[in-house]
């Protein structure tokens, strides 16, 4: 059997045992605080712990989404000082999934050391700043730590900030906290539109420009194998750092392409574009290239990470066919406008006007 082969059919054999159920509920019912819980990640790990049969607390604002979860207690206040609802509470899980400054982190790190059992922390892939060669782990270096007075997140800040809330979690808690590191997360929700704009114009039909070559990686994670593994992990309360992401290797860009055909039944033909085409038009840095990266450079290796150590602790992934299938059905029951108007990619008259230059290059 062939490695894809093999990968497909593990995923999709673990992917219905995994994605939610009683698979690894136990008999200890969990008390669950999240921080935030109402954006794109938060849902789907409320609704994997409640599968669970855990009790779900959320802590934020009140201002994102406020009546989507009526039937949880929601603890009202801003982790930049405003803790006062969580002081003299108890709970065995925190699932921070909205910590992106140090000195934050460390206000209710601090403030609930004495009253966890456990802290999860949701970092990101990008902590690595730089991913120069394939096959990079969890025991690779990591960004640097910007001062500490530099807190405004940007794409030059955001990998140094990340890593220093790691360390922030792992200073205060040792063993007894969980770093998890996503790639590119997406499926139903996702309004960064990185993987949905695929989906979406492969749907529309027609000449489609595509970029670099259809064996280059494709590396990701469905939104809701996140949850599922956020779930284990704080069930199991695994020490360590992992990165969350399908295996590399495992798909390319060329499946995503014909996959989001197959679905979507369109008509679509794929005119690729090659890197040196990209970097001239200056594609990726205006975002109309999304979720793919260039085969070589400082980022040759980062749609190549290694997920190993994650896949030993239990995460699982389902097909491809599926996440394209579900995030197509949601981005269609989307408002219009947004429909309309994807926070990424190229429009339809700018990609008219790229494939007529590839068409005059290659002519």
């Amino acid at each position: 059997m062939k490695r894809r082969e093999a990968i497909q059919l593990f995923t999709a054999a673990a992917a219905t045992t995994l994605a939610g159920g009683p698979t690894f509920a136990q008999s200890q019912k969990l008390r669950v605080l999240i921080f935030g819980g109402t954006g794109f990640l938060g849902p789907h790990f409320v609704r994997a712990l409640q599968a669970g049969g855990h009790q779900v607390t959320l802590f934020n604002r009140g201002k994102s989404n406020p009546g989507l979860f009526k039937d949880l207690e929601t603890l009202i206040g801003d982790r930049d000082g405003k803790l006062d609802a969580l002081k003299g509470r108890d709970w065995d899980v925190v699932v921070d999934d909205s910590g992106y400054v140090p000195r934050q982190v460390k206000l209710t790190a601090d403030l609930l050391k004495d009253h966890i059992r456990h802290y999860l922390f949701i970092s990101s892939i990008s902590v690595y700043g730089t991913f120069p060669k394939p096959g990079l782990d969890e025991d690779d270096t990591v960004a640097p730590v910007p001062d500490a007075k530099v807190e405004e997140v940007t794409n030059e800040t955001y990998a140094g900030l990340k890593a220093g809330c790691e360390q922030v979690v792992e200073s205060v808690y040792g063993s007894r906290s969980t770093i998890v590191r996503p790639h590119y997360v997406v499926g139903p929700g996702d309004s960064t539109d990185r993987f949905t704009y695929w989906v979406a114009r492969v749907a529309r039909g027609g000449q489609v420009l595509a970029p670099g070559s259809a064996n280059d990686p494709l590396q990701y994670i469905d939104v809701r194998d996140l949850a599922a593994f956020v779930r284990r992990c704080a069930e199991q309360r695994p020490a360590g750092r992992f990165n969350a992401c399908t295996p590399p290797g495992a798909h390319t860009m060329g499946e995503l392409m014909e996959t989001g055909k197959r679905v979507s039944g369109s008509n679509a033909t794929f005119v690729w574009a090659d890197a040196e085409f990209i970097q001239k038009n200056g594609l990726m840095a205006k975002g109309e290239i999304p979720i793919w990266l260039p085969p070589n450079g400082p980022l040759a290796g980062a749609l190549l990470v290694s997920s190993a150590r994650a896949v030993q602790q239990g995460l699982r992934f389902r097909a491809l066919d599926t996440t394209v299938r579900d995030t197509l059905d949601w981005h269609n029951k989307r408002p219009e406008e947004q429909r309309q108007k994807l926070a990424v990619g190229l429009t339809p008259a700018r990609e008219a006007e790229l494939l007529k230059q590839l068409a005059t290059k290659e002519g």
